[in-house]
């Protein structure tokens, strides 16, 4: 995360920003998590991959969507997860700023904690949840080095998911975080 937070340092993006930058790259190639589940025997593939995230605001928790998050850079994804907030906090967003989400980020970055378990939110098969960053120390050659960690973890539904691919897919997403610079 040294290389984001100098990146960050530079543009004043959010980690979220490049979080859903990552994400929405690593459901390109797991499929069946940017899927809707149907019925009990049939799993909607989307072709799209729109991505809810949760805000907090004094009316509750609303989730505006940010649509096809893959076919934008970090710039456009910031500005738009930036409007989308800003819009959920002031009352003004419409049915279709909270309509047709592949899948859900819950980020508790702000309030803090170490990790949650998010609910899905059907009829999606798999939620993020993202906590706040935090500096570790870690021993390199037998040398502290402090880095900067960001815990997340992932809901799913095993009708639709089994656990090695829920594995895979975070392992893949924490190293594509890990390569952003």
């Amino acid at each position: 995360l040294k290389a984001l937070n100098d990146i960050r340092a530079q543009t004043k993006y959010s980690l979220l920003a490049y979080f859903v930058y990552a994400l929405s790259q690593v459901l390109k190639e797991f499929p069946y998590f940017n899927a809707s589940l149907i019925s009990d025997d049939k799993v909607l593939l989307k072709d799209y991959i729109n991505i809810g995230i949760a805000v907090d605001t004094e009316m509750g928790l609303v989730v505006p969507v940010l649509k096809d998050a893959d076919k934008k850079n970090v710039q456009q994804i910031s500005e738009e997860i930036n409007l989308l907030a800003e819009k959920a906090r002031d009352r003004k967003l419409f049915g279709k700023d909270l309509a047709g989400s592949t899948f859900t980020i819950s980020s508790l970055g702000k309030i803090g904690g170490t990790g949650f378990t998010p609910i899905i939110n059907p009829p999606e098969v798999a939620i993020v949840s993202l906590s706040r960053s935090k500096k570790i120390l870690q021993l390199v050659d037998n040398i502290p080095i402090e880095i900067e960690i960001l815990p997340f973890g992932l809901s799913y539904d095993h009708r639709v998911i089994n656990g090695a691919d829920a594995g895979r897919f975070c392992y893949q997403l924490k190293s594509l975080i890990e390569s952003i610079n």
